[in-house]
């Protein structure tokens, strides 16, 4: 049988990813049903953290007990890669373990090779390239307060990180447009960008956050620094004219819906008015996190 990796939302097709979000909703509306999603008791998830996590490490956590099966974390320090073992050796050893890999790590490379070497599934948790169950989420979310995302305008505000670059490849596989507004030092990668277009996807890119959000369905940002990042003082100088306010909102549609994968800073990227008022969705995206994972996760082991 053919191993099931879960690594970025260009790798699977439009049939299926609307597949997991149907069956997300499924796991959300009918919790515990028997059979619907159900591994055998001893199914053991590694969870490899270079990076830390608070929604991440909690929600695949409860996602896999849920389904019925265990977890390990490992978090940086605590393998031997930081000594020089390679990530080739280390997939080959875990998949003699465990029944699962999710990694939430720095390089692509090291999501991509852990697949290549392998015999089990790996689940990307977070790269410096994407961010591919946030997004899952983030669709499933949308889909809950405005129906489904096809057709429909969403703004992206400030930096073009690895969440934005899973918002271009989503805005392909599920046909909608993408306005991604962000400052000319801060763009989208332009392979990325390049792939997108030439799959037909509806992305334009501005450096006006008014041109943008003009009637979006959903307003989306995230915080100015990431981790890695090393020119906070730069970062935030770009971004100051991105922060996402009342004023910004007034511009999207009357329904718009307002998105951040979390953490937040309030007063950087944006207001406390908005993040914490009507249109924000934002404890629904972390709680359909634990959703959406599971959906993958039974995905990966063929449950559903």
């Amino acid at each position: 049988m053919t191993v099931r990796h879960f690594l970025d939302i260009d790798a699977l097709d439009t049939g299926t990813l609307q597949e997991l979000i149907a069956n997300a909703r499924a796991l959300k509306d009918r919790p515990g049903e028997t059979g619907l999603a159900d591994l055998p008791p001893a199914s053991v998830l590694v969870l490899m953290f270079d990076k830390p996590s608070t929604r991440t490490r909690v929600s695949f956590d409860v996602a896999m007990r849920q389904l019925g099966g265990q977890t390990i974390v490992m978090n940086s320090g605590e393998t031997q890669l930081g000594r020089g073992e390679t990530v080739a050796d280390t997939a080959r050893v875990l998949s003699r373990y465990v029944d699962g890999i999710m990694v939430r790590t720095d390089a692509h490379s090291k999501v991509t090779e852990l697949a290549e070497f392998a015999s089990v599934p790996v689940i990307n948790g977070l790269t410096d390239r994407s961010h591919p169950c946030q997004i899952m989420a983030d669709i499933m979310t949308f889909e809950e307060a405005r129906g489904s995302i096809a057709g429909s305008r969403v703004a992206w505000i400030g930096d073009a990180n690895n969440v934005a670059n899973s918002w271009m490849q989503a805005a392909v596989r599920f046909g909608f447009s993408l306005r991604i507004a962000c400052p000319d030092d801060l763009s989208p990668d332009p392979v990325l960008l390049d792939w997108a277009l030439k799959e037909g996807g509806r992305i334009d890119v501005t450096q006006s956050p008014d041109e943008a959000t003009q009637d979006a369905d959903a307003v989306v940002t995230d915080v100015w620094v990431s981790m890695g990042d090393t020119d906070e003082v730069k970062r935030k100088e770009l971004l100051r004219p991105f922060q996402v306010d009342q004023r910004l909102m007034s511009l999207a549609d009357k329904d718009a819906i307002f998105m951040h994968c979390l953490p937040a800073h309030r007063g950087d990227e944006v207001t406390a008015d908005v993040i914490d008022g009507p249109q924000s969705v934002v404890f629904d995206e972390a709680e359909n996190r634990l959703h959406a994972q599971k959906a993958i996760l039974a995905w990966c082991f063929n449950l559903m």
